[in-house]
């Protein structure tokens, strides 16, 4: 299983950017993937995750309104799309696939975490 985020680069506040996220190894109908951020100096925390409880896809406050998953399954690759973008939405982008069931974006529950993808959102 693995998985490649890409799409990131530099922006200027109020663009928009779309993450890509390809998976080999495995099939995406068959996982659920979360995506996830870390800033310089800062703990990596969820961005939006799948919820086993109901399959509605959970966003993080900061981001909410702003982005949107995606996928295309004959493409095997997942999608966030960012719009309105911010300073403070400048991290490394990861997606991982979700191994236990659960809701949010608890790190524990995910693994195979695929290289990241810069993000840099010019003020």
């Amino acid at each position: 299983v693995q998985l490649q985020a890409s799409g990131g680069g530099l922006v200027q506040a109020g663009g928009s950017l779309r993450l890509s996220c390809a998976a080999s190894g495995f099939r995406f109908d068959d996982y659920a993937i979360g995506w996830f951020r870390q800033a310089p100096g800062k703990e990596r925390e969820g961005v939006s995750c799948f919820s086993t409880s109901d399959g509605s896809t959970y966003y993080a406050d900061s981001v909410k309104g702003r982005f949107t998953v995606s996928s295309d399954a004959a493409k095997n690759t997942e999608y966030l799309q960012m719009n309105s973008l911010k300073p403070r939405d400048t991290a490394v982008y990861y997606c991982a696939v979700r191994y236990y069931l659960g809701d949010g974006c608890a790190l524990s529950d995910f693994g195979s975490w695929g290289q990241g993808t810069q993000v840099t959102v010019s003020s």
